[in-house]
């Protein structure tokens, strides 16, 4: 399974979103282009700890035994539900988004695991920081393919 913690993927992620155009249509979803951006931002936050998110009541009765969706090998599903804290619904700056995420992609990859959160997902549970590194790619990878890059 890719990993963000690879430079190989990692460089994969960041040609994708610098080809990522303002004006491109999602395959499904709701969000605009920069709202993905800004959404994928904040899931990053969730990984480093900067954002501290409750784990919900579904997620502590559930989330062990669906876990390994989050970092196997085979692609999200379209329409997945979403922590309610990283979905974007107001509008966003596309210039900005794109280059804050690319920066905390970078950041995240260059500090490599020790810059995973020991926090709980807030639906998955603790994961190490492998399992982190896999689905932060998987997470990228799932919505720059929403938006055909």
């Amino acid at each position: 399974m890719k990993s963000i913690f690879e430079v190989l993927y990692t460089n994969e992620v960041l040609n994708r979103i610098e080809n990522l155009n303002e004006n491109a249509q999602p395959k499904w979803g709701k969000m605009n282009a920069a709202q993905m951006l800004a959404h994928c931002s904040s899931f990053q936050d969730i990984a480093t700890g900067e954002s501290k998110v409750q784990r919900s009541w579904l997620g502590i009765f559930v989330g062990r035994f669906a876990k390994p969706i989050f970092y196997n090998d085979k692609p999200l599903p379209h329409n997945m539900s979403t922590i309610p804290t990283t979905l974007m619904t107001s509008e966003k700056d596309f210039v900005f988004e794109k280059e804050q995420l690319i920066q905390k992609i970078k950041a995240f990859q260059k500090t490599g695991r020790e810059y995973c959160t020991n926090l709980p997902h807030p639906f998955f549970g603790k994961l190490t920081p492998e399992q982190w590194g896999k689905g932060i790619y998987k997470h990228l990878d799932h919505h720059l393919g929403q938006f055909g890059v």
